[in-house]
C-alpha cells in the first residue's frame, strides 16, 4: 500500500521520480525501489516524502484517506 500511495501522490504532484529523489536526498534508483516495494524507507525518508509530496505520513502508510 505504501508504494502505491507514494506513486499516486508523486503523480498527483506532477513530479518525476528523479525530482522526488533529489528532493529527499536519495538516488533515482533508490527512490524507484521504494515505489516498487523493493525497499522499506527509513522514518526520516518517509517524513521527507510526505513533505515533498504534500501529503501526511498517515496517508502514505494507509491510516488516512487524504491529507
Amino acid at each position: 500500500m505504501f508504494d502505491e500511495r507514494v506513486k499516486t501522490a508523486r503523480e498527483a504532484a506532477g513530479l518525476s521520480q528523479y525530482e522526488v529523489a533529489a528532493a529527499i536526498g536519495v538516488t533515482q534508483a533508490a527512490y524507484s525501489y521504494i515505489e516498487r516495494d523493493m525497499r522499506d524507507p527509513s522514518l526520516s525518508i518517509v517524513v521527507r516524502l510526505a513533505k515533498t509530496l504534500g501529503v501526511s505520513i498517515d496517508y502514505l502508510v494507509g491510516n488516512d484517506k487524504a491529507n
